[in-house]
């Protein structure tokens, strides 16, 4: 408690000193900071991290974001659940912004291939856990699928946390020519994990939720085209299939028919796609932009509300 009370007062004093003319809270998690900051007249703007919007806490989370000037999501869908259970309140501003973004970059996509080994027509990148959540078995599912139109395809799978590894493992070994074609590198180093999306033509991921998707930043950076679950905070980076595709989350079959499709297509037109949507949509400069602007409205409603805001 007194841990706690101490950064508190710290936050609050360094924002007293500093005079900011907006705050940015990243995390909807922090109901006593965010309420203070809120008493320092200073419209804040709270950023959802992965926050849990069935969290035991989300009385209290009411009571700590009650004054606060809007909220960022990567998808504005994702706001709907805060607001159905009373998390936040109802007119508070909704900004679409993603978390962050990336300083991967693309390359030479063949000496990527070299330095990293990866090997395929199409190469295939995973990067992710192997839990229920990403759902690496649809995708490996749908990729044996579409084996039968794209044999020469291989799928990497780069991940840290692997509960499912052991059924990803029989369901391999069931299928000697999926073992054939998918291969479990493991963990793998951050700048080694950029060379791989270099070296990938396609990124999956089969998530049923995600609050922004990083590895999907990353691979995209890169040139990798998505094929991923079709999920509010994948609609938002790919721009609504924009680039890639949306797959139903669950759905191998739907993976599959994606996969097979986009072998078919010029992979040079669609890493230009790729490269082009991240850079005008995705990139560091653009998420300054698009906070800039948020900024600017959660003062100009600020200022208009006045004595209100007591």
């Amino acid at each position: 408690g007194v841990i706690f009370c101490f950064v508190r007062r710290n936050v609050a004093h360094a924002a007293r000193v500093l005079r900011p003319d907006v705050l940015h809270v990243n995390g909807l998690g922090f109901p006593f900071q965010t309420r203070a900051l809120c008493a320092l007249d200073v419209p804040v703007l709270v950023q959802d991290h992965a926050d849990n919007p069935d969290s035991r806490a989300r009385v209290l989370r009411r009571w700590g974001l009650a004054k606060i000037a809007g909220v960022a999501f990567t998808s504005d869908e994702q706001a709907r659940p805060f607001f159905e259970n009373g998390t936040l309140n109802p007119r508070t501003p909704v900004f679409a912004i993603p978390e962050s973004s990336t300083r991967f970059r693309p390359g030479d996509v063949e000496a990527a291939r070299r330095e990293t080994g990866l090997y395929g027509k199409p190469v295939v990148l995973w990067v992710g856990h192997l839990d229920e959540n990403k759902d690496p078995l649809t995708i490996i599912d749908g990729f044996s699928r579409a084996l039968d139109a794209i044999p020469d395809a291989h799928l990497w799978c780069c991940y840290l946390k692997a509960p499912l590894l052991e059924q990803v493992r029989a369901r391999l070994a069931r299928d000697g020519r999926l073992a054939r074609h998918v291969h479990l590198l493991g963990a793998v180093a951050h700048d080694r994990v950029e060379l791989l999306c270099r070296a990938a033509d396609f990124f999956v991921l089969g998530s049923h939720r995600e609050s922004c998707g990083f590895a999907l930043l990353e691979a995209m950076a890169c040139g990798a085209v998505p094929i991923v679950s079709d999920i509010p905070a994948f609609r938002a980076i790919t721009g609504n299939a924009a680039t890639g595709a949306l797959c139903t989350p669950g759905d191998a079959e739907n993976f599959s028919r994606a996969l097979t499709s986009f072998s078919c297509r010029s992979i040079d037109d669609l890493r230009a796609r790729a490269l082009s949507h991240f850079e005008a949509e995705l990139s560091f400069p653009f998420l300054g932009k698009k906070l800039a602007a948020a900024y600017q409205t959660i003062l100009a409603n600020y200022a208009a509300r006045g004595n209100d805001r007591a």
